[in-house]
């Protein structure tokens, strides 16, 4: 299915807004490829491509609201659509909180979209497999992995006069490697919105070499460790994960009324205090050229606040400087209510660095743990944004600035508000889950038991 352009898009658009007959109307139009091929045992498993296209009407009388979608975009069914949201919006019970719908908005020129990625084939696919298969098996390794590619186009109005149209395209690629004997595991990840960037073979190779070199991992009394922490270990596309759990945790509501790690106590929030090290700074930007993002956000959140979009413009915003909590994020109604600007939760994040690389992080560790990445990540209490997971997939004991050996995995116990804290040193900035995002180096962090699985 051929992506929409701008102008066809908004054609369909304005003719929904046409049919439309209650009190306010808003329509949001979709469409695009998603491609995938998934290989396990050395072996492709699955593969497939699927388009669509959706249109979702709202229809509002007062403050009740009611939503149809569908697929067909022939005049009659365009018009049955709305009349039909219409009448759910009738028998809709009345949301207190309903805001009304915006107008015109001015969007940042924000381009998270690349050809090369919209062109995307199955022999493409193939290929990209292949490049990691084939390395495994010619060192008697075993690989699975998964490569989904997208690239579609987002259309938004309403009947105040609000337009906004964004195209996007984006690469997700993840590989286990795993010994013949099962005993060791290696992991690597990549996503790229420009397919041009992406080497299938490079991240496998990453992962194969943790792999052997996590055989006969030892054990290790738990307890609090210097840890070098992979960027896979702090965002992750697949998982919930610590410095993504922290920034879907900054909603301004929750932290007024008590429910968060940013509430005060006795009331208020702890905007404007220093809770990190000094050398923190958090921002979100939908033009950042290595990991752009929507230019349009709001309703019930951004990549990391929830879905929707409510048509708020995304912006560049600071959300923590130098150690200081800047901005929170608001629905609309909150921000009403409590008189400020309706900052949307963040697309992307940008978590500024320093110039060092891994190795130069693990050359600069006298003794330490280097963890690759975490999973099955759940959170233990909101209020301090404590948080349970397990390593997986490579951890090294490092003795002297050099890695010594393999380690068996630990569960760990620990808060990005305390590991933040903590903080030795940072190293350079790389893209992982749509942002950027370095290696930290972490003093005292908490590992609580052992796992005896890979």
């Amino acid at each position: 299915m051929a992506i929409l352009t701008k102008e066809e898009a908004k054609k369909i658009l304005d003719k929904v807004l046409a049919y439309a007959k209650a009190d306010e109307t808003s329509v949001s139009l979709t469409g695009g490829r998603t491609g995938n091929i998934r290989y396990a045992r050395n072996a492709v498993s699955t593969s497939g491509e699927s388009d669509n296209i959706s249109l979702a009407v709202t229809s509002v009388y007062g403050k009740r609201a009611g939503t149809a979608t569908i697929n067909e975009f022939d005049d009659a069914s365009l018009e049955k659509t709305v009349r039909r949201a219409e009448e759910i919006a009738k028998l809709a019970p009345e949301n207190p909180e309903y805001m009304p719908m915006l107008g015109p908005q001015t969007y940042l020129p924000a381009n998270p979209f690349a050809e090369s990625t919209a062109k995307i084939d199955p022999v493409y696919r193939a290929q990209a497999a292949f490049d990691s298969i084939d390395p495994c098996r010619q060192k008697n390794l075993t690989a699975a992995g998964y490569m989904e590619d997208t690239a579609g186009f987002t259309a938004i109005a309403n009947s105040k006069g609000l337009f906004g149209y964004t195209k996007n395209s984006s690469v997700e690629f993840s590989i286990t490697v795993r010994t013949a004997d099962g005993l060791g595991s290696g992991y690597a990840t990549r996503d790229v919105t420009d397919t041009s960037k992406l080497s299938t073979k490079a991240a496998t190779e990453i992962a194969m070499q943790k792999a052997q070199a996590s055989v006969s991992a030892r054990a290790l009394e738990p307890g609090k460790y210097t840890v070098i922490l992979e960027p896979a270990a702090l965002v992750s596309n697949v998982d919930a994960s610590l410095l993504a759990a922290m920034m879907g945790s900054m909603d301004a509501r929750n932290a007024e009324e008590g429910r968060s790690f940013l509430s005060k106590k006795g009331g208020g929030t702890r905007l404007g205090e220093k809770l990190f090290d000094e050398r923190v700074t958090i921002y979100s930007d939908p033009t950042n050229a290595e990991a752009p993002a929507p230019p349009f956000g709001g309703g019930g959140g951004g990549r990391f606040g929830g879905g929707g979009s409510d048509g708020r413009p995304q912006e560049k915003v600071t959300w923590i400087e130098k150690g200081v909590v800047k901005n929170l994020y608001y629905s609309r109604y909150w921000a009403d209510k409590k008189g400020v600007k309706a900052i949307p939760p963040p697309a992307n994040f940008i978590m500024e660095g320093g110039t060092q690389s891994l190795a130069d992080m693990i050359k600069s560790t006298e003794k330490g743990i280097l963890v690759t990445r975490f999973w099955y990540i759940r959170p233990v209490d909101p209020q301090t944004l404590l948080y349970t997971g397990l390593t997986r997939d490579g951890t090294f004991y490092i003795e002297n600035g050099q890695i010594k050996f393999p380690v068996k995995n630990f569960r760990f116990n620990e808060s990005p508000v305390i590991m933040l804290n903590n903080l030795e040193a940072l190293g350079k900035p790389v893209r992982i889950g749509g942002s950027l995002v370095p290696p930290l180096k972490i003093r005292d962090f908490t590992f609580t038991s052992l796992s005896d699985a890979v």
